[in-house]
């Protein structure tokens, strides 16, 4: 018997009708001879809903129980769907984040899984239970429950998955897969059968929205086999599994665009040891990522130092830098959060040249500048004005060749 963990996100199980629609999935894929474990979020827009109640009381409510509030969401839809489901028939029992149990460290609002108990939800499989689990949310060793912030029931459906050795994780939602470019800027984009998670880890923190990284992470990590599908209609999706030779033959696999960055220039930095340590070490501390950085030293002796942080870090980063700027005698601090962070990825560009030069030459036949480039092995990214977003993605997006065929031009 394969085993198969189905994941649903809020708008899969936003009203009654559609958790009904998901019982009847759930309970036709048990009947076809699998054991079936259901992950599901909370209804659409109740998250924000319960947290916005907290906000109404105070600005800063504490983050241990805003955990404890956030949580009530998947409650509610776990008992909802186990219902429906034995409403046709079927056998299901709910389990909440601290039964399974998803064992996390402590950081509240965004806490890491560090172990998953995956037992109690084997047996159940093996008793023709079908067991529906509350995603998003475990317990800490002292018994405080934690949530596992943005993107963490698609964690805890890859998780469960590889603590239950699952065949597969099917991650529904409301798209139909993964595409070469996002379907609303370019419409000749196409659903990618295949992707290996390498590319899709780089996809999903180059701004593609179907899946979060931490749970791309997870699967890589533990081999779980992840299957992207549409909760409204049937189709194959997209497979996210790992590196296969004819993956290569594609040059670039998919453009990715992120407008959640904002842009930090420490103009005329003294050109000393210990100045850039100082500066990230301290945003560091205040837990704000920095993804790319470029120094231009100048003849002069000083430095121009420049970063990206996510959008809504902007301000806490701005104070910092503009204390530190005092401290070590920079000219000046300048923000910019009008950017977006274009990006080719593929696997192909560990065999192949010419992928960043043909990306830059494409640009600027379009008249756009660009800001900064950064690259890894997989992935040229360039930072541009945000205006220029949609004709880059569509000009990239065509001199890759990325279209559905009979769609160019």
């Amino acid at each position: 018997m394969a085993i198969i963990v189905q994941k649903y996100g809020g708008t899969s199980v936003g009203s009654i009708e559609r958790i009904e629609n998901v019982a009847r999935r759930v309970l036709a894929t048990q009947k076809a001879g699998h054991g079936v474990a259901v992950v599901v979020s909370a209804m659409s827009g109740e998250t924000n809903r319960l947290l916005g109640l907290a906000h109404q009381i105070t600005e800063k409510p504490d983050p241990r129980e805003l955990d404890v509030v956030a949580a009530t969401g998947e409650q509610v839809t776990i008992g909802l769907l186990a219902i429906a489901i034995q409403k046709l028939g079927g056998k299901a029992q709910s389990f909440m984040g601290f039964q399974v149990p998803f064992d996390t460290d402590a950081a509240f609002m965004k806490a890491r899984i560090r172990s998953v108990g995956g037992e109690k939800v084997q047996a159940a499989i093996q008793e023709g239970y079908i067991p529906v689990v509350a995603g998003f949310q475990g317990v800490t060793d002292e018994g405080h429950v934690t949530t596992l912030g943005r993107g963490g029931s698609d964690l805890s459906a890859v998780a469960l998955a590889a603590a239950v050795k699952a065949d597969v994780c099917e991650i529904y939602t409301d798209v139909d897969g993964v595409y070469t470019t996002d379907p609303n800027i370019e419409p000749k984009a196409r659903r990618i059968p295949r992707i290996s998670y390498e590319e899709m880890l780089e996809a999903a923190s180059l701004g593609a929205k179907v899946m979060q990284t931490r749970s791309v992470e997870f699967g890589m990590r533990y081999g779980v086999k992840i299957h992207v599908r549409s909760s409204f209609e049937d189709g194959e999706g997209t497979f996210i599994v790992q590196e296969e030779p004819g993956m290569e033959r594609l040059l670039v696999t998919a453009v990715a665009y992120d407008k959640n960055e904002a842009k930090v220039t420490l103009v005329r930095v003294p050109d000393k040891p210990g100045i850039a340590a100082k500066l990230f070490g301290t945003i560091g501390q205040a837990n704000i990522n920095v993804d790319m950085i470029i120094q231009n030293i100048s003849s002069q002796g000083s430095t121009d130092l420049t970063f990206t942080v996510g959008r809504a870090d902007l301000p806490r980063a701005k104070d910092i830098v503009e204390k530190i700027a005092k401290e070590v005698g920079a000219e000046r601090v300048e923000t910019d959060s009008n950017i977006v962070k274009v990006s080719a990825i593929g696997v192909g560009m560990k065999s192949h040249a010419g992928v960043a030069a043909k990306m830059f030459t494409t640009l600027a036949k379009e008249g756009i500048n660009i800001q900064m480039i950064s690259t890894s092995e997989i992935k040229v990214s360039c930072v541009i004005d945000q205006k220029y977003t949609e004709l880059a993605v569509r000009a990239l997006h065509d001199v890759f060749g990325l279209a559905e065929p009979g769609k160019n031009g």
